[in-house]
């Protein structure tokens, strides 16, 4: 399967050709549909800029996220890196803000909260960043305490693009489900199911939750890393939550 490259960043390098700023994130989930204001309150828009690059120029881009606590989000571990991409732990590498609790940009809902620091997952393509101060009034996800299994269905929510082609940006929150396809030792590949089979995460869904349960606290399974150029109906590479449980839970106590 040919691999696209992190979502995170796969724009920062068309920019850096075309003179373009990516300060702006576009539409999520490829073939997915528009979440309405005040539903998975819990996914979040992270915005970075200032990201330094090994010349010494700077770029900004985005990825996506979800609340585990009032003061801790889970995301992907490579949306916090060096200059040469290795992921880092500690202060946030550059200027970071989490936007939470809001599904369109133009509404003044939720909150803005910049973030503060970082904390690289022993293993796996997960990372857990803190919030400068708490939310207090958005529900956040559980952390899975087992595998899901092939045929479960999952929802993605996310701020990533339409197409990988597509260079409109957009100010909505878009939502999508998946079918686990495969399971392994720490990961969970999943293809698109509704609204289509296409229906798949793009550029800036990096670190998206895949959940399930639409109870009041769904329960988060996965989180997004890689895949095919989208929209796709191939398998979508996520990084599974359970194995790092312990950790999750062990780091929103910090």
């Amino acid at each position: 399967m040919v691999q696209r490259l992190a979502r995170s960043v796969v724009l920062a390098a068309v920019a850096a050709t075309a003179g373009l700023s990516l300060a702006t994130p576009a539409d999520a989930v490829a073939d997915g549909d528009s979440v309405p204001e005040g539903r998975y309150r819990f996914s979040v828009k992270l915005t970075m800029t200032g990201i330094p690059r090994p010349d010494g120029s700077h770029y900004d881009s985005a990825c996506s996220a979800a609340l585990l606590s009032p003061w801790w989000i889970i995301t992907a571990g490579h949306c916090f890196h060096d200059p040469r991409r290795n992921p880092v732990s500690g202060p946030v590498p550059y200027g970071t803000t989490a936007t939470i609790g809001r599904a369109d940009l133009s509404h003044r809902t939720g909150h803005v909260v910049d973030v503060v620091s970082v904390q690289q997952a022993p293993s796996g393509d997960i990372a857990m960043a803190k919030l400068a101060k708490p939310v207090y009034d958005v529900q956040p996800l559980r952390v899975a305490d087992k595998a899901p299994k092939a045929g479960d269905v999952l929802r993605i929510t996310g701020w990533g693009k339409p197409a990988a082609t597509d260079p409109a940006p957009s100010q909505h929150l878009r939502t999508g489900q998946l079918k686990v396809s495969s399971v392994a030792a720490a990961t969970v590949g999943v293809k698109g199911y509704r609204p289509a089979p296409t229906t798949s995460a793009c550029e800036y869904d990096s670190g998206a939750p895949y959940f399930a349960g639409n109870g009041r606290r769904p329960v988060l399974v996965s989180v997004e890393s890689t895949g095919p150029t989208c929209p796709h109906d191939r398998e979508e590479a996520t990084t599974r939550v359970d194995p790092l449980a312990g950790w999750i839970h062990g780091t929103l106590l910090k």
